[in-house]
């Protein structure tokens, strides 16, 4: 009789998900990923597939860290649209704990490594990461209709901006900038669209 597999499955994807945002899918072998995770080869393949596959399941994982995120500040409702951008930045690059902050963000770094020539793998990061801007959007869109976003500057170029901006700050963050210096680039990239 087979041995009853024992592991926690939200653990094994945690560590596993560490793993790749700190050193990048490439670079998590097969045998990093069985170090960190603590499960034989036979587990991995068993219970969540293949190398690839796996990764989709840790960035399923992150994206529900990215969802908690976005539900503390841009779909806070309660929020006024300035005030809920301001805390999405806080939330998730200048409040973050600095351990976090210099990893990075797992969907911007997957998209600096060669996922890009996996097409599929591409998609699913790009999902993940179009919510923000979706979220950025529907906040520029409020202001837009509040009178606070500046003339001239349409709600698709303010969350592009922002988007940048937060792609900037986190590129940073894994650089060592200090957050009191990515705190000045966030608020000048704000009063530039207000």
């Amino acid at each position: 009789m087979a041995r009853p597999v024992e592991f926690v499955y939200e653990d094994v994807l945690n560590n596993a998900m560490e793993q790749f945002w700190r050193e990048g899918f490439h670079a998590s072998s097969v045998q990093k990923l069985l170090d960190v995770t603590g499960i034989n080869r036979g587990t991995l393949y068993n219970s969540f597939g293949d190398k690839d596959t796996f990764f989709r399941s840790c960035l399923k994982q992150y994206n529900e860290l990215v969802e908690k995120d976005l539900n503390a500040s841009l779909l806070d409702e309660s929020l006024e649209s300035w005030d809920a951008v301001r805390q999405y930045f806080r939330v998730t690059a200048l409040g973050a704990s600095a351990k976090r902050r210099s990893k990075g963000c797992l969907l911007v770094n997957s998209f600096c490594e060669s996922i890009n020539y996996d097409k599929d793998l591409q998609k699913v990061v790009r999902s993940y990461y179009n919510a923000i801007r979706k979220a950025f959007l529907k906040r520029m869109k409020e202001a837009e209709k509040a009178g606070t976003l500046k003339k001239g500057v349409s709600p698709d170029l303010a969350a592009d901006l922002l988007m940048n901006t937060l792609d900037g700050i986190r590129v940073s963050s894994r650089e060592g900038k200090a957050p009191k210096q990515m705190q000045a680039i966030v608020d000048f990239s704000i009063s530039s669209l207000q």
